[in-house]
């Protein structure tokens, strides 16, 4: 006889894997097709509108479904190592005192307006997002975030939001960003950053939705720890000392100067970032310069700064694990060649409708296919070229395809999967606790998208 018992979550690793499987089994049952591809003018590999076209069916073994997560790890290892890298730079900092040392500053400062971390951290990593397209690059910092907000009497979930939120939202809210507005406009033929006016109050209305959910979740478990929805749960965090003790804390010189190294790096990173096109790779290669470059200066040993490096690592291989399985999922259904099938048939739906309808149908449209096609950019290249000739049939302008586009690529970051996931792994959370939190906020975002949308119908944005 089977005992009735609570139903309790399954491991992380457990649910990444039935999305494999799940994968697998779509890989078998959908018709295997592809769009031709070509490349523009700028170095851009596009999708060839009225292309797609069937392929004999590859289907998947169980075998290759295995080996795609092996694959996975292979995609995803640059991400992987770059989690590890950023998190090794940030934790570098850790150990020689000063972000004790920053937080006891803070606490001195603003007394018993701690909360104002909230809205101006938010706003500060949204404002990058929406500007310079920064999201993986903030990967390090959700650990020590989430210390910090656990300190003050808050709880991981706020301090993981102040920066996945708000990079997530801003990204989402896009501006001038030249990883999704910058390649959707010019695959598009739209000219660059036009329409910048209606996506900035698009930046402000969904920002101030984010700021005062996060807000209001922080003040309810700040008056009753209770509420939290963490509350009983050993999450792990950076290891950081009481409020008492860290309001002790003076700033030393070894602080000073690694406070200006930190600024400096992140400066180099914006600069990289705007100017030189940097990405991944050098980006990563700035964190390993920069943690050894601490480590020296805080008179830490070559073997020592050795052993931090493999502590720190240590403390994000369950995130790097997770990140890993992750890419199996798009890897398996990349062998069975469905993505484009999947692509083609939801873009075929919206034919049938016309004006508002149709907009609203491309929302639902861009957010499925963002389960699948994980990428801002990737998803611009493989999507705009097919929605905005089919957009126009149906009497949406081009600009607004873009914003549909935008939206349905970027706020859906915080719900589906193939984003949680990662992020998930990174915070060390539940993911059953992270969807608690987020799914209210989601269903609110995803409506005021739908009023953006009918409001931008309307002005013939």
């Amino acid at each position: 006889m089977f005992r009735k018992g609570k139903f309790k979550m399954p491991h992380s690793y457990v649910i990444i894997f039935m999305m494999i499987v799940l994968a697998f089994i779509m890989g078998n049952l959908i018709d295997a097709g592809e769009f031709e591809r070509i490349t523009d003018a700028a170095g851009n590999t596009v999708v060839v509108p009225g292309s797609y076209h069937k392929i004999p069916n590859i289907g998947i073994s169980i075998f290759q479904m295995f080996m795609g997560i092996q694959q996975g790890f292979v995609d995803g290892g640059r991400i992987i190592f770059f989690v590890v890298f950023a998190y090794a730079f940030v934790f570098m900092i850790i150990k020689n005192g000063t972000f004790d040392a920053i937080v006891g500053f803070l606490l001195r400062k603003v007394g018993n307006r701690i909360e104002l971390i909230i809205p101006i951290g938010m706003l500060v990593f949204g404002i990058l997002g929406s500007t310079i397209g920064l999201f993986e690059e903030t990967y390090g910092l959700i650990p020590v975030f989430m210390a910090i907000a656990t300190v003050v009497g808050y709880d991981a979930i706020v301090g993981s939001s102040i920066i996945y939120l708000g990079v997530a939202v801003g990204f989402a809210s896009a501006t001038i960003n030249p990883f999704t507005i910058g390649i959707a406009q010019q695959v598009a033929g739209v000219k660059l950053f036009s329409g910048i006016e209606y996506r900035i109050i698009c930046f402000v209305v969904f920002m101030t939705i984010s700021i005062a959910y996060v807000w209001r979740y922080a003040h309810k478990i700040k008056q009753d720890p209770t509420k939290s929805l963490l509350y009983g749960e050993n999450i792990e965090t950076v290891e950081m000392m009481s409020k008492e003790e860290l309001t002790q804390i003076k700033f030393t010189l070894i602080h000073k100067i690694s406070l200006l190294l930190f600024v400096g790096t992140i400066a180099a990173l914006l600069v990289g970032t705007i100017k030189y096109g940097w990405y991944i790779d050098e980006i990563s290669t700035l964190f390993i310069i920069m943690m050894i470059v601490i480590g020296l200066i805080s008179k830490f040993s070559p073997s020592q700064i050795a052993e931090y490096f493999i502590e720190a690592s240590k403390e994000m291989m369950f995130g790097a694990l997770i990140i890993g399985l992750s890419y199996g999922i798009p890897v398996v259904m990349e062998k069975a060649k469905i993505i484009d099938t999947i692509v083609y048939s939801l873009a075929t739906m919206l034919q049938g409708f016309h004006g508002m309808i149709s907009a609203i149908g491309m929302l639902f449209v861009q957010n499925i296919i963002n389960i699948f096609i994980p990428s801002g950019g990737g998803q611009a290249l493989v999507t705009v070229p097919i929605l905005a000739p089919v957009g126009e049939m149906v009497g949406i302008s081009r600009q607004l395809t873009i914003l549909i586009y935008q939206f349905g690529d970027g706020y859906s970051n915080i719900f589906w999967p193939t984003s949680v996931f990662t992020m998930c792994g990174i915070m060390r959370m539940p993911i059953n606790k992270w969807y608690r939190f987020v799914t209210p906020l989601f269903g609110i975002i995803f409506v005021v998208e739908i009023i953006m949308i009918i409001i931008a119908v309307l002005i013939n944005y």
